[in-house]
């Protein structure tokens, strides 16, 4: 009995430790099984954060690229030229749209402006003898008709004072006609003798007028035609023949223009139809088609020691033009269509190259170099360098190029245009 309740705990104690160690052989794959599936799934989590750093690179690179973009577009524009809000309105600043239009040929060359035929009068000495101003006269001084300039005077030379002379053969004449003329009526003397004795007083008066009637000290020297003096030929006391020329009185009304064509051009000179100039002094350009402008004519051949052919234009002068001057000349020939000019104000010049400034924006500008061909003194052709509808700089050139050289950048531009 006591045999078999041993035999009986032992099997119990048996079965129950093997109980216990199934127990932990479970507890211990659960959690093997449990870490198995915590580590599954911590992997995934891990290849979620992998996706998301990728996408944060894809983004960090995306920002990084869209600043490149935006830093390639503003280096686009480093040398675009800025101008201060109101500077433009300040500076007078305009600009003119590129179009095609009408362009005449031209033949540049060089000439002279000369008062027209008719508008300018010579004033000659009456006598011979030495020459004394009436005022102190000078070139441009302007003189009424019939004024006198000077006096000429021989009385210190030859047989002395012509005028002197004059006067008193005109009044000793002057008094034997009116003597006769009382005789006559008394017929105490012949007919023969009256018509003598008038005849020799007329002749007395005209050369007492021809050398200055009122003059003692000498004879008047009167221009015609009031005016501007151009030329004065003589100096006070310089003596002179009678009918040397001392002044030249200009009218300045109609004028001419006289063009020296060079030879190789002589074949398009049937083509000029008018023609600009520039003047030394004002650098104004001068168009012939707004002063009434006529072509006179044009040389059929040149001088013998000439290399140039002459064309003649008459014109009015409208802007006070100083007979005498030289100037460039612009011959306009055929008129030739679609062609691009541009002011002569608009272009600048570097070191034999030739630039525009192109409005962008509002306060926006850019340097643009252009090809130029033929120039009329007002336009020039340009070659290359713009396109139709271009907005080119004209007025305020100059403040444009200054800021241009100091390199002023847009401030807090945005190019989203």
């Amino acid at each position: 009995m006591k045999k078999q309740a041993i035999l009986l705990l032992t099997i119990g104690a048996y079965l129950l430790a093997s109980c216990a160690n199934n127990t932990h052989q479970h507890d211990h794959d659960h959690a093997h099984e449990h870490n198995h599936e915590t580590h599954q799934h911590a992997t995934h989590d891990h290849s979620h954060e992998g996706h998301d750093h990728s996408s944060h690179e894809h983004n960090h690179n995306h920002d990084h690229s869209s600043a490149e973009a935006a830093t390639a577009h503003n280096h686009d524009h480093e040398d675009g030229i800025s101008l201060k809000p109101g500077e433009i309105e300040t500076i007078g600043l305009t600009t003119e749209t590129v179009a095609p239009g009408t362009f005449s040929s031209v033949i540049k060359c060089t000439g002279h402006v000369v008062g027209a035929t008719g508008d300018v009068v010579t004033v000659v000495a009456p006598q011979a003898g030495t020459v004394h101003y009436e005022k102190s006269w000078a070139e441009g001084a302007a003189v009424a008709t019939d004024a006198t300039l000077f006096t000429i005077s021989s009385r210190n030379v030859g047989s002395g004072d012509v005028a002197e002379r004059a006067r008193v053969s005109y009044e000793t004449a002057k008094a034997a006609y009116e003597r006769a003329q009382k005789l006559i009526g008394d017929q105490i003397i012949s007919e023969r003798d009256f018509e003598a004795a008038r005849e020799t007083y007329e002749q007395a008066r005209l050369a007492y007028e021809a050398v200055g009637s009122g003059k003692v000290a000498g004879s008047a020297a009167r221009t015609t035609k009031g005016g501007y003096i151009t030329s004065l030929w003589v100096k006070e006391g310089d003596y002179v023949e009678a009918g040397a020329p001392l002044a030249t009185v200009a009218q300045n009304k109609r004028m001419q223009l006289r063009a020296d064509v060079p030879q190789r051009y002589y074949n398009e000179l049937p083509t000029i139809a008018s023609a600009n100039f520039i003047t030394p002094y004002d650098n104004t350009v001068y168009k012939l088609s707004d002063m009434n402008g006529q072509l006179l004519s044009y040389g059929r051949n040149a001088g013998e020691t000439s290399y140039f052919v002459p064309v003649t234009f008459n014109f009015d002068n409208r802007a006070a033009i100083v007979p005498g001057s030289s100037v460039d000349v612009y011959l306009l020939g055929k008129t030739r269509n679609n062609v691009i000019s541009l002011p002569m104000e608009s272009i600048t010049e570097e070191q034999g190259l030739y630039f525009v400034y192109r409005r962008l924006c509002e306060n926006d500008f850019e340097k643009v170099e252009v090809k130029t061909g033929l120039s009329d003194g007002s336009r020039i052709e340009i070659l290359s360098g713009v396109n139709p509808g271009d907005k080119i700089v004209v007025n305020g050139v100059y403040r444009v190029k200054l800021a241009a050289n100091s390199n002023v950048l847009p401030e807090a531009h945005n190019h989203n245009h």
